[in-house]
């Protein structure tokens, strides 16, 4: 049955189409610009799914929880990674729960240690002793 929810067409994924979780392969990524049509270009990053039409929209959490599971924040090593998309209803934006897409790491996989942050370089040749 339709709803309000089908009046309004995205380009990009929406919490709608992972109502029931999908696994999904990382293909690619790209910078889009997700402003209303008018509006300044407001760019974010987005993942390109092989299992999808539409470009996933990366927040901070979720690229937090991508690179717990890939063990790199390097987007290149993201690529060809499987994860799971799923609906969660308990996000919350503007104080509200409003719900949204989160992502998790498919069943049997394991969760990579995250790349080590280098260690500074230290200039020691100021040191008087």
């Amino acid at each position: 049955m339709p709803s309000v929810n089908d009046l309004k067409k995205s380009k990009f994924l929406t919490q709608k189409e992972v109502q029931k979780p999908i696994l999904v392969t990382i293909d690619n990524y790209e910078e889009v610009n997700v402003a209303k049509e008018g509006a300044e270009e407001e760019l974010r990053w987005a993942l390109i799914l092989k299992e999808v039409d539409k470009p996933f929209i990366l927040n901070s959490t979720n690229g937090q929880i991508i690179q717990s599971i890939t063990g790199s924040g390097d987007f290149d090593n993201w690529i060809g990674k499987k994860i799971v998309l799923y609906h969660d209803p308990n996000i919350s934006f503007g104080g509200k729960l409003v719900g949204g897409i989160r992502v998790r790491a498919a069943k049997n996989q394991i969760v990579q240690p995250a790349d080590p942050e280098p260690e500074p370089e230290i200039d020691d040749s100021d040191i008087p002793f």
